[in-house]
C-alpha cells in the first residue's frame, strides 16, 4: 500500500487517503478491505514506517488527530507528537477547523444551498447507522443524542441519460460544523438525497452512476492554526471520482 503524503514537517503529516482502508480498528473483529489486505490499516502503515507514533495518544489510533469513514477519501491530519496531538484535537473540539467535502447526491437539489441543524444518535434498527432525531419528537427522549450541524452549496447540476431514462445528480460541497459520526451521509440521507454510491444510507434501488464502485464522497480542503500560523492544505478528486463525474452531463435546467 502506497499512501500520498501531501504535507510534513516536525510536528504532523497530512495524507490524502484513499477509498476502501479503514484509518484505524474499532473493533476486535478484523475484516476484510477492498484491496485484499486482512485488517490492514492507515494507522498500521504510519506505525511500521514512522515508529516514533507509538508513542503519539493511545492505542488504536495513536496519533490520528481525526477520522474519515472507510469508503471516504481525502485529507487526514496525524500528530507526530502528543503536544500537536493534543492541540489539533482541541482545535477540532472548539470548531476551529475548517473542513470541506465534494458530495455527489442522489436527485436535484433546487436551493442554492442550506443548513442541515438536527441531533443525531444511533439508529435503533441498525446499529451501523445514525439517525436524525428532531429536538422536539418524542421518539427523542431518553436517547443519547448530539447536535449536528452540516453547510452545503450547491455546486452543479447534473444528469446522465440512458435511453428514455434520465437520471439526475447533484453535486455539492459539504461543510460540517461538528464532527459527528457519518454525519454527511446521515444529513443528506434525511434531506431525500443521499450520497451517490453509499449502500448503507441510500435508498432501495437508489440509482447510481455508470463506473461508480464506491462512496462518491471526498475531502478535500482543511484549514486550521498551528504553531501560531494558519495551515490550509488541498486534495484534488481522485481519478475514480473525477472519471464518473466526467461522463455525466450539465443539466442546465435549473
Amino acid at each position: 500500500m502506497e499512501l500520498e503524503v501531501i504535507y510534513e514537517d516536525k510536528d504532523i503529516l497530512v495524507i490524502d487517503k484513499p477509498a476502501g482502508i479503514i484509518v484505524f480498528p474499532e473493533r476486535k473483529i478484523k475484516e476484510k478491505i477492498s484491496c485484499g489486505e486482512q485488517s490492514r490499516t492507515i494507522i498500521d502503515y504510519f506505525l511500521e514506517k514512522f515508529p516514533i507514533l507509538k508513542n503519539v495518544g493511545q492505542s488504536p489510533r495513536f496519533g490520528i488527530v481525526h477520522r474519515l469513514d472507510k469508503e471516504t477519501s481525502g485529507i487526514l491530519l496525524i500528530a507526530k507528537n502528543n503536544e500537536t496531538l493534543e492541540f489539533l484535537q482541541r482545535q477540532f473540539r472548539e470548531r476551529r477547523v475548517i473542513k470541506k467535502y465534494l458530495a455527489l447526491v442522489i436527485g436535484k437539489i433546487n436551493e442554492r444551498g442550506g443548513e442541515i441543524n438536527t441531533l443525531i444518535g444511533r439508529a435503533p434498527k441498525d446499529r451501523r447507522k445514525q439517525k436524525v432525531y428532531l429536538p422536539f419528537e418524542p421518539e427523542a427522549k431518553g436517547k443519547k443524542l448530539r447536535k449536528a450541524i452540516t453547510e452545503y452549496r450547491v455546486l452543479a447540476h447534473l444528469r446522465q441519460d440512458s435511453g428514455e431514462k434520465t437520471r439526475y445528480y447533484t453535486l455539492i460541497e459539504a461543510i460540517p460544523k461538528t464532527g459527528r459520526k457519518h454525519q454527511i451521509r446521515c444529513h443528506l440521507a434525511h434531506l431525500s438525497h443521499p450520497i451517490a454510491g453509499d449502500k448503507l444510507y441510500g435508498f432501495k434501488n437508489q440509482p447510481k452512476p455508470q463506473h461508480l464502485n464506491r462512496l462518491f464522497l471526498h475531502a478535500y480542503y482543511l484549514k486550521t492554526n498551528l504553531n501560531d500560523r494558519e495551515i490550509e492544505f488541498k486534495s484534488d478528486l481522485p481519478k475514480d471520482l473525477k472519471d464518473v463525474s466526467e461522463k455525466l452531463n450539465y443539466d442546465d435546467k435549473n
